[in-house]
């Protein structure tokens, strides 16, 4: 009989456009050898020009998903993605603990801080922002904001490496055990340094800053990729390297798709030639 696989839930949104949200977690899921759990939390209508609608999930259907997958499939490890509402974070707080996912639990959890479309639109209500720190990120194995969620959760705007590093600090403070700034959006940088910090100690994850237009779902491609090295064992440090390394290839790889911002690619993992024999 065929070994069941590590398997991996995402609790995130779905976008239209295939960019981003649950759609990009699956597709990380699958070219990072894990089998992919979905519980959908909203379901938008969006594609290149932006978000032009949304529609929530009830919030007791949300917990119900994250509670049917992991009490008959079982979870190795959980990320969040957009949660929409204040309602629907409270739900996967309880439904993670009921599940044994989070930090001093026995399943990793990931907690990616959608608060915004690539476009700006807002992908919380009014709530969301203070549920999620207050509910959320003390329960995060490790939390993976880009410089505009750094903003948002901490009030540091962020210009250059050594603001990374306070806001990695202030963000631990709010309870995750691990905190993972991004620095996608550190322009002026000519590199691409993303800061893991544990409390004590910071590692820094370098890559060139690659000159393309088309980066949408980067951010939840990284994190998914995380998710999946944590699934299948890794230890963090191994894993944010992992996860830095599938979204540097990502990016190199993105496409044209639709009228502006493009999506990165998974499609490259997928070719043998390009693949790490190591990971």
């Amino acid at each position: 009989m065929t070994t069941r696989p590590p398997a991996a839930l995402t609790i995130a949104g779905s976008d239209s456009g295939g960019a981003a949200g649950l759609q990009a977690d699956l597709r990380t899921f699958l070219t990072c050898g894990v089998h992919g759990l979905v519980a959908v939390t909203a379901v938008t209508v969006q594609n290149t020009l932006g978000v032009h609608d949304r529609s929530d999930i009830p919030a007791r259907i949300v917990s119900g998903q994250v509670a049917a997958v992991a009490s008959d499939m079982g979870v190795d490890a959980a990320k969040t993605g957009m949660l929409a509402s204040a309602e629907i974070i409270e739900e996967v707080a309880d439904a993670c603990d009921d599940a044994g996912i989070g930090a001093g639990r026995d399943v990793p959890f990931v907690v990616d801080p959608v608060a915004a479309s690539m476009t700006g639109h807002p992908l919380f209500d009014d709530g969301g922002l203070t549920a999620l720190r207050e509910r959320l990120l003390p329960r995060a194995t490790v939390v993976t904001p880009n410089l505009d969620e750094v903003r948002l959760l901490t009030g540091i705007e962020v210009t250059d490496r050594s603001d990374m590093r306070d806001a990695a600090v202030a963000l631990h403070d709010l309870g995750p055990r691990y905190v993972l700034v991004k620095s996608g959006h550190l322009v002026q940088d000519t590199e691409c340094v993303d800061v893991l910090y544990d409390g004590s100690e910071f590692v820094e994850l370098p890559a060139p800053r690659l000159d393309t237009p088309h980066t949408h779902g980067a951010g939840d491609a990284m994190a998914s990729a995380l998710t999946a090295g944590l699934a299948r064992g890794m230890s963090m440090v191994d894993a944010a390297r992992f996860a830095k390394w599938f979204v540097t290839g990502a990016v190199a790889h993105s496409y044209p798709m639709g009228a502006k911002i493009g999506p990165v690619s998974a499609f490259w993992r997928l070719a043998p030639e390009d693949v790490d024999p190591q990971v």
